[in-house]
């Protein structure tokens, strides 16, 4: 999270090393007010931080959470596992979505953060609709830097029933 007045809360999957845990878990933390939600808590917390604390939600929404609570839509032309829960939070809410693009610079000399506007077409009831809205919008941002984006994530873990697994 950035360091910025307004406290923010994301979701956080707790890692199996206890020591792996609580370094990632200090370097979220080193920005600022920032509130970590386990993600075996579920969503009501975080909902409650945002309605009730006014804290801002900070979303990797990219991430393959399997099967529940997400539609199957296209990321670079295949189809991936993806969250409905950002798109419903936003309409639910009335949350102004801001994406954040962050670009390392070369030699360790810092960062070069750009916000941006919502994506066309995420504010589509259609939930499934709006999700695949933003992997349009994820795609062109990873093609403008594709040396930035976290390729080593598995994107594409979950597969449709009946495809083959991709890793």
């Amino acid at each position: 999270m950035l360091r910025q007045g307004r406290p923010g809360v994301d979701v956080y999957q707790r890692q199996s090393n206890a020591v792996f845990d609580a370094a990632i878990e200090r370097g979220r933390h080193r920005f600022g007010d920032s509130s970590l939600i386990p993600r075996r808590d579920g969503i009501k917390p975080l909902l409650r931080a945002v309605r009730d604390e006014g804290r801002a939600f900070f979303n990797m929404p990219d991430m393959d959470f399997g099967r529940k609570e997400s539609a199957f839509v296209p990321f670079f032309g295949v189809p991936a596992a993806t969250l409905l829960a950002p798109a419903r939070m936003a309409q639910s809410m009335d949350m102004l979505v801001q994406p954040i693009v962050v670009t390392m610079l070369p030699r360790g000399q810092g960062y070069v953060v750009r916000f941006c506007e919502a994506p066309e077409g995420f504010d589509n009831p259609d939930l499934p609709q709006a999700a695949a809205a933003f992997n349009r919008w994820l795609e062109a941002r990873i093609r403008e830097q594709p040396a930035q984006y976290y390729w080593v994530h598995r994107r594409f873990k979950t597969r449709p029933e009946g495809e083959a697994r991709i890793y």
